[in-house]
């Protein structure tokens, strides 16, 4: 039997956990999940033959080792900020390890002893980062072989809620971590190149700056900047690309909405209000906004961030009851962001039988023996309830992929790593067409960065 421990059985893990066990037989495979939360998994899968459940706090060393070091393969599908203590076990007991998740500076720092242990450090290999960069480098490494040369690149993601469980104002649900939704954006400028010039976009700017784009099918979407486009351009080989340009993406109106929030201070996370427990969603509001002895809440805040009574972001206010009396807030010395997240999950939390949906677009611009292309690429798929989500298929599925695919010696090339490389990218590409993960791919006429003015290039 070949050991597979995956760490943290959280939203993303549903499709990733039905895949091993439905391979398990095939491919002799036992699964152990360890979360520190043992009791909120499924019985089918605590009582399947071919995996074992235990209680693990990772910050519990002694456990955790034992459960690594019993391993032959971990999946860490923890918070980004725990990989590293689960990173230097697999180093210490020579595991191969794979997450969804960015490679933060410390996993970087492992390289050198992943390599001279031959161990495969696979990251990003879930959704975004993931299945974008493997799409992606698909369609650059095509077009670099029949003489191409990339001088634009633009990309979006966005985690939405299906048109037929779409039911409010905001066209938008919660499909993956509420907080990382509420503090996006934050913690640097956000920046990235458009036409040659360098563009550079403030947090308390960020959602007013988007882009719009037509998914066929689907309707219309905006995009906000992601913190760094650039963060790839050498991994990707676009060194000398005139545009590039990656983002989030949301229905048309959710963005102007959201700014809301940011100009009054909701989302911020580096304070906390100490007598939050019990305050109602009203006195939260008010707390933003200027003392007055006669306005009430509703006309401050309409006069401090000048909306309009029949505007459709004060409709949207309203919606998720953001001047209620009857709804208190329950967490104690919470931040801002913290408060919005509790008041937002009651509004935007998905219902048993909701479906999400997961839409990704591409814009890929080039040269070839001197005419201007363009290739616009994407991506949309269904979730088939609040388990089975399309973010936990989209995200559990290359990473199991990957998984076996390194158990079975498909992928070899040790070292600390993303999915950028054909060995990697191929072939999982291939597989998750047979989950419904297909790219559609149109060549349209190239219309490069089309900004609202030439003069403001």
């Amino acid at each position: 039997m070949r050991k597979i421990l995956v760490v943290g059985a959280g939203k993303s893990t549903s499709y990733l956990i039905d895949y091993f066990l439905q391979k398990a037989e095939k491919e002799k495979l036992h699964l152990t999940i360890g979360d520190i939360n043992p009791d909120a998994i499924a019985a089918a899968i605590k009582n399947h033959d071919a995996c074992t459940v235990v209680k693990l706090d990772i910050f519990e060393d002694q456990d955790r080792s034992k459960v690594i070091q019993a391993s032959d393969i971990v999946v860490s599908m923890l918070p980004a900020r725990m990989h590293i203590k689960v990173a230097e076990d697999c180093i210490r007991f020579e595991k191969h390890l794979i997450t969804a998740s960015y490679v933060s500076e410390e996993i970087k720092k492992l390289d050198s002893q992943a390599k001279e242990k031959g161990l495969i450090f696979m990251n990003e290999i879930g959704l975004d980062p993931g299945i974008d960069h493997m799409s992606a480098m698909q369609v650059i490494d095509r077009i670099r072989d029949n003489g191409g040369e990339i001088i634009l690149f633009e990309s979006f993601t966005g985690g939405l809620v299906a048109p037929e469980s779409d039911n409010n104002l905001w066209n938008y649900k919660f499909t993956w971590n509420p907080r990382n939704v509420v503090v996006a954006g934050q913690g640097g400028t956000a920046k990235f190149i458009q036409e040659g010039t360098y563009k550079y976009i403030p947090y308390n700017k960020l959602f007013r700056r988007t882009e719009f784009f037509k998914i066929e099918g689907f309707g219309h979407f905006e995009g906000y900047a992601n913190r760094d486009s650039l963060k790839y351009r050498e991994a990707y080989g676009l060194q000398n690309v005139l545009t590039l340009y990656r983002g989030t993406m949301r229905r048309i109106g959710f963005s102007r909405a959201w700014d809301i929030f940011v100009q009054l201070g909701m989302t911020d996370d580096t304070y906390t209000i100490e007598n939050s427990e019990g305050m109602t969603y009203r006195e939260f509001t008010n707390l933003f906004l200027p003392y007055s002895p006669t306005d009430s809440v509703e006309l401050k805040l309409r006069h401090y961030l000048k909306i309009a009574q029949d505007d459709i972001k004060w409709l949207k206010l309203q919606e998720v009851q953001l001047f209620a009396t009857d709804k208190k807030i329950t967490r104690k010395n919470a931040t801002p962001a913290q408060i919005l997240q509790e008041i937002l999950e009651a509004s935007w939390t998905l219902n048993e039988t909701d479906k999400d949906m997961i839409v990704m677009y591409h814009k890929f611009g080039y040269k070839l023996k001197g005419k201007k292309y363009q290739i616009d690429s994407n991506t949309v798929v269904m979730g088939e309830n609040k388990t089975h989500t399309a973010m936990a298929k989209t995200v559990g599925l290359p990473v199991a992929i990957a998984t076996l695919a390194i158990l079975n010696k498909k992928i070899t090339t040790p070292g600390i790593q993303i999915p950028i490389q054909k060995e990697i990218y191929e072939p999982i590409l291939e597989e998750l067409k047979a989950y419904g993960i297909i790219f559609k791919e149109n060549e349209v006429p190239y219309l490069g960065y089309n900004p609202d003015s030439a003069y403001d290039k």
